[in-house]
């Protein structure tokens, strides 16, 4: 009889081993995405997922929920069309909570919803609006879910592109903590060199720098603040200086055949209909950052700029390496040195002042009592002897006097010919004092010296007189008491208004700067 069993074998398996098919990695979301666009692209009468994605949205534009218990949502390519009936509730409800302002915790894939129909055209009426709304949901959800950052920070920007409103570039920078695409940066700097230096910021110019300035110690512990307070002065500051000295400001004179032209694919990842704006834009722009020669500058007036600022806030330690030419750094360390001494003494808190009127009135009558009584006694017995033949009614008492004189007060109208301080101390009206050259001279002057004399106070000019005389310092020294100020404060105010006209500071320590004496010499006393 034959024997057909078979003996059995048994395979040892190492356990400590994980096998192969363990791990199965998650495919990246952009691949989905592609996968699903080529697979529902038309075929005869059929939508795209893209297309029918926006005609459902347009159909459910208006569609507010009803309060519905969160249901957890995911999906690589999120669409109504994925939702099961519970999620959809949750989320009609959601959105009407976001569009009243109320922004509750959800899920991304909810999130992802409503930006794709923001981005499509649909729920706003004006793009401001639908700006507004993306902004919104990107600030309210960026802590709750870090991930959004990395997608919101290239619609917002391609948001911007397709409804050219270029002016947001400079928020959407500061909400993805400065970053914009490289061609986009550069393009946006471009255009502040060339109009208005004084919007550049801090965080635009990181890229420019030749190292990283968030490592710094300084940075961190409260020189960010600073920085970003003075850093677009002192740019704008130095740009005016190099325009007026070497006719060429921070921005070097640039090729049109440099110039490149970039095509931006746009909405990526997201589920955006490419017939309502297109799928791509384009522009042309200069990469300003591949060009040494201005990453150097900018990294050496940074570093000016924080070393003078590290010396004023008393922090030990100074960058060490490039250095900025002396003629800048001078430049640089005279302004900031003004600059913050004003803005500290301006935010020391000023003592509170009361007056008590009562006391105020009663003191100004004694002093009229004591003055008009010295004069009394003053004048000639004889002269008071004609007085009292003369008027009966005018005694020697120095009270019968002051209400004799009181009777004689000018009206109310009468007060506006009395002479202002200005005019006791000159002899001339405020009105009339002005900063003049003579014909000939005037004719040689720029513009900005007109306009710098146009923009001049009263007790400007004559500080200005002042100091070119031939005994400024106790001459300024009355000026200032004159006016109730400090000298110091007098020459401050003069410096604000050259580096609003002419770009410079006049006045160094207490002197005219050399460089400029000669602008003064025909000037009208």
């Amino acid at each position: 009889m034959k024997d057909n069993s078979r003996q059995l074998e048994f395979m040892e398996i190492d356990l400590s081993e994980e096998p192969e098919t363990a791990a199965v990695p998650v495919p990246d979301r952009s691949t989905i995405v592609q996968s699903a666009h080529d697979t529902m692209q038309h075929r005869g009468g059929i939508l795209s997922s893209e297309k029918r994605f926006v005609e459902e949205a347009k159909q459910w534009v208006e569609m507010e929920g009803d309060v519905s218990p969160w249901v957890p949502f995911m999906s690589y390519w999120p669409t109504y069309g994925v939702m099961n009936e519970a999620q959809r509730k949750w989320y009609m409800f959601w959105r009407k909570e976001v569009r009243q302002g109320r922004y509750p915790d959800t899920d991304l894939s909810y999130l992802f919803v409503h930006i794709y129909e923001l981005i499509n055209g649909i729920g706003w009426q004006n793009p401001q609006d639908g700006y507004d709304q993306l902004k919104q949901l990107w600030v309210n959800y960026r802590e709750r879910l870090p991930q959004l950052n990395i997608y919101m920070q290239e619609w917002m920007v391609d948001y911007v592109l397709v409804h050219q409103m270029e002016m947001s570039l400079s928020e959407v920078m500061d909400l993805s903590g400065g970053y914009l695409p490289a061609e986009m940066l550069d393009r946006k700097l471009q255009r502040i060199l060339q109009d208005n230096v004084s919007d550049i910021s801090l965080n635009m110019l990181q890229r420019y720098y030749d190292y990283d300035i968030t490592l710094s110690k300084f940075y961190r512990d409260g020189g960010k603040e600073v920085m970003e307070q003075y850093i677009p002065r002192v740019m704008a500051l130095v740009d005016s200086y190099l325009e007026r000295t070497r006719l060429v400001g921070l921005l070097p004179e640039c090729d049109p055949n440099d110039e490149r032209t970039v095509e931006r694919i746009l909405f990526r990842k997201a589920v955006y209909d490419d017939s309502i704006y297109g799928r791509s834009v384009s522009f042309r722009y200069m990469p300003i950052g591949e060009q040494a020669e201005i990453v150097q500058m900018v990294t050496r007036i940074y570093r000016c700029t924080e070393n003078k600022l590290r010396e004023l806030l008393g922090f030990r330690g100074r960058l060490r390496g490039q250095t900025l030419e002396p003629e800048l750094a001078n430049l640089i360390e005279r302004y900031l040195d003004k600059t913050y001494a004003i803005e500290q003494a301006e935010s020391v808190e000023q003592p509170m002042i009361r007056i008590d009127s009562e006391k105020l009135a009663s003191l100004q009558q004694e002093s009229e009592y004591v003055r008009l009584a010295l004069t009394i006694e003053a004048e000639h017995p004889s002269e008071v002897k004609d007085e009292e033949d003369n008027n009966a009614n005018v005694t020697s008492n120095p009270f019968d006097v002051l209400e004799a004189r009181n009777e004689i007060t000018p009206t109310e109208g009468s007060m506006e010919s009395e002479p202002s301080a200005v005019e006791n101390a000159t002899g001339v009206s405020a009105e009339s004092i002005g900063l003049q050259w003579d014909v000939g001279a005037e004719a040689d002057l720029d513009e900005e010296w007109l306009l710098f004399a146009q923009e001049l106070s009263p007790q400007q000019v004559q500080t200005i007189h002042v100091l070119l005389g031939a005994s400024p310092d106790m001459e300024l020294m009355r000026l200032a008491e004159q006016y109730g100020t400090m000298p110091t404060l007098l020459l401050d105010e003069i410096n604000d208004v050259a580096m609003e006209t002419i770009g410079d500071l006049l006045i160094d320590g207490d002197r005219i700067v050399p460089d400029y004496i000669d602008v003064f010499e025909h000037v009208k006393r």
